[in-house]
């Protein structure tokens, strides 16, 4: 076979490669997608674009450098960058098999024939050597497509990394924001706990007084201790649960719990208006969604590979050098080697293992399909469920400030009227014990409004732009 024939045959290979690949062509499995959320029902779907840096719209200077903080360091999203590289240079492997393989392999032999065995090609015990410097060329000709849709796989699950890095900054970023927003919730019930002992101490000296003149009973100083010291040990919780707050921002943020602290400053924002965006572009841009669409692509090219074992596998080999005794003549144009050849594969029997394997990628698909289909739904089930959030907890913050009030003149007139032996001071307790859970629930529920605004960030999947 001539030169130019031989070449003609290497390039009709690669155009067959490359229109014919076995197996099915990925397409998304089909969705019921809402025109728009249940809870907005009434509005019409806004597709606005949230800013990749929503934490932003607080609009609190400690919480942005917070949330830059754990971007640059934590270590979970560092894991999911190092997954992301590895995945990625698994796939430049895959890649490689789009070219032939080319080896070096130069060689030098010497050595001495037997004088008691006589060789017909060396005169016995005469020396010989030999120095060899050949190319050896191997290729694939990929007709049935398996290291194109082994490329597929490859590909797919190095892009499901890269959203897989994503749902983890998501993650970590609405961590970050929960519990800094806890840290100062914590920091307003501390205030509101303090408030509360410093009356409670007084209202306790002012009962001594009236019980050593003989106005009132030992009963009403043993009540007003106890609610003094009630409320001592439930500063003490507070402080409690805000330490292991701050103990759980500071690993989100990669620093050492010793070498990491928040100023107190009791909690005063005010949750900012979340575009929840249209149901399509959550099914585009949530990156879990996102992540498990790209298995699912993954899955469905390993059927194609699954499927190209079947057939023959038709691989190019071919060698040239140079070849010869000694190195003097190594460079000489006689001293020239060269072969060329293809080579074919066909499996003839193989137990049933090529079919097993092929029902077992099949089934694997069909997982991918369930686990897609099933995270969409939670998603469109987290963006309900975080909405639902935003709306009553705003209503029930209203509630809790008209009852906050109400609970304060309470506390007004149980005073009046136990100064005016109109009532005992069980009444004045009751009233204050009221008025002091109600503040510290109107503290929480401040918090809670601010996290469902971070719930229904991380429920659409963040920003995107």
């Amino acid at each position: 076979m001539s030169r130019r024939a031989r070449a003609a045959l290497v390039l009709a290979a690669g155009a067959a490669a490359a229109s014919c690949a076995v197996g099915p062509d990925y397409g998304r499995p089909a969705l019921e997608v809402p025109a728009t959320y249940r809870e907005e029902a009434a509005a019409p779907p806004s597709a606005q674009a949230l800013d990749t840096e929503w934490w932003s719209l607080f609009g609190d200077p400690t919480l942005t450098a917070l949330e830059e903080e754990a971007r640059d360091a934590n270590q979970d999203l560092q894991l999911a960058v190092a997954r992301v590289e590895e995945t990625r240079a698994t796939a430049r492997i895959a890649a490689s098999d789009f070219f032939p393989t080319v080896t070096l392999d130069p060689a030098y032999r010497t050595g001495r024939a037997s004088a008691t065995r006589p060789s017909s090609t060396s005169s016995t015990g005469s020396y010989a050597q030999e120095v060899v410097v050949p190319f050896d060329l191997s290729y694939e000709i990929d007709f049935w497509g398996r290291v194109r849709r082994t490329f597929e796989s490859a590909t797919a699950v190095a892009h499901a990394s890269e959203s897989g890095y994503r749902v983890v900054a998501l993650a970590v970023a609405s961590d970050v924001a929960s519990q800094y927003f806890a840290i100062r919730s914590l920091d307003a019930q501390s205030a509101i706990l303090d408030d509360s002992i410093g009356i409670f101490e007084d209202n306790l000296r002012l009962v001594e007084a009236r019980y050593r003149a003989g106005l009132v009973s030992e009963l009403d100083v043993a009540q007003a201790r106890t609610q003094r010291s009630n409320t001592v040990a439930r500063r003490a919780d507070v402080q409690r649960q805000r330490a292991e707050a701050e103990h759980a921002l500071a690993v989100l943020c990669g620093r050492p719990t010793e070498d990491f602290s928040v100023a107190a400053q009791p909690l005063d924002l005010s949750p900012p208006e979340i575009p929840a965006g249209v149901p399509s572009d959550l099914v585009e841009h949530r990156p879990d969604v996102v992540e498990a669409e790209q298995n699912l692509e993954a899955a469905n090219a390993e059927v194609g590979v699954a499927e190209a074992l079947f057939f023959p596998q038709v691989r190019l080999t071919g060698a040239a050098g140079l070849d010869s005794a000694s190195f003097g003549d190594l460079v000489k144009w006689e001293s020239r080697i060269w072969e060329v050849g293809p080579s074919i594969s066909v499996p003839v029997f193989e137990g049933g293992r090529l079919r097993a394997n092929l029902s077992g990628a099949q089934a694997r698909y069909e997982e991918g399909v369930a686990a897609y289909r099933q995270t969409v739904l939670g998603a469109f089930r987290d963006v309900e469920d975080a909405l639902v959030g935003v709306r009553l907890r705003a209503a029930q913050a209203d509630a809790v400030s008209d009852a906050v009030t109400a609970a304060a003149r309470a506390v007004s007139v149980s005073r009046s009227q136990y100064d005016h032996g109109i009532t005992d001071y069980l009444q004045v307790i009751v009233a204050e014990s009221t008025h002091l859970d109600l503040e510290l629930q109107a503290a929480q529920i401040r918090q809670q409004r601010l996290d469902s605004a971070v719930q229904l960030v991380k429920a659409i999947g963040g920003g995107w732009q």
